[in-house]
């Protein structure tokens, strides 16, 4: 291509700088020092003719949307308190878990070892649950139709306080001799005869008079009491049969496992 001599030297550097800027062979940057870059003043290029010309830069970008670059291989940070919580617990979790699965499980091969070295066998442990529940089922329903049989004695002294009441006919004894004066006697004999004569009369010792008792007598003692008084008290009928029976329902579903054919105590099967 032939340059025209004629043309001005300040249009030949416009072109040139617009078909092939310097800075695009510049090395790239960090989008930090692009900032930067973007926020400097714009350079002034002065060309043979002295008049400047103003190279702009490409449009900045926003500071909101440049995130400096993490280091390669670094996790992120936490932006919460539950993204730290979370981790512990679960490792907390999962070991106190395989505590408590590493102590069962040791438990039971020393359970399983104890059985072997004594020689128990399935048949010997099945016989043992069925004697052991079936004698607590047993003895639960014993109690429960069990009955409390004493005798309660009884030792002690009542107040009595009340008024007799007395009217009626008796024949009292004098206890001693008893002198009656200003009586009125009368007396008839064959040679003398008295007629209402007012005399004095002595009324020995032992004589019986009837009399009529009319009065009111009041009482006021204690009496001693000495009884002994039989109990029988049926438990099934106070407040003890509840847990009895709550306490055979227990037993029976594993009783039942065992011993699908076990009765109680009337030989009425348990297990239906």
């Amino acid at each position: 291509m032939i340059d025209d001599p004629k043309e001005d030297p300040a249009k030949k550097m416009r072109k040139l700088i617009g078909s092939n800027s310097p800075l695009t062979r510049l090395p790239k940057k960090n989008e930090q020092d692009e900032v930067k870059n973007d926020a400097s003043p714009p350079k002034k290029v002065v060309t043979s003719t002295n008049r400047p010309t103003q190279i702009s830069n490409p449009t900045p970008a926003s500071k909101s949307t440049v995130k400096p670059a993490s280091p390669a291989g670094a996790s992120p940070k936490p932006t919460n308190k539950s993204s730290i919580f979370g981790p512990r617990f679960w490792t907390i979790a999962s070991v106190i878990s395989l505590t408590i699965n590493g102590i069962t499980l040791l438990a039971l091969l020393v359970t399983a070892f104890i059985l072997l070295r004594n020689g128990l066998g399935v048949s010997a442990l099945l016989n043992m649950g069925n004697g052991l529940l079936g004698g607590l089922y047993t003895n639960f329903e014993k109690m429960d139709r069990a009955s409390i049989q004493t005798n309660v004695v009884v030792d002690t002294t009542i107040p009595v306080q009340f008024d007799l009441q007395l009217n009626q006919q008796t024949n009292v004894v004098l206890s001693q001799d008893v002198t009656i004066t200003n009586a009125l006697v009368t007396v008839n004999t064959g040679g003398l005869n008295i007629s209402r004569a007012n005399t004095t009369i002595v009324l020995p010792q032992g004589t019986t008079l009837p009399v009529v008792l009319n009065l009111v007598v009041p009482v006021d003692t204690t009496v001693p009491v000495t009884l002994n008084v039989p109990v029988n008290i049926p438990l099934s009928q106070t407040q003890l049969h509840e847990p009895f029976t709550g306490l055979q329902d227990v037993v029976r579903p594993f009783y039942c496992m065992i011993n699908a054919n076990a009765v109680n105590l009337n030989g009425e099967p348990i297990c239906r």
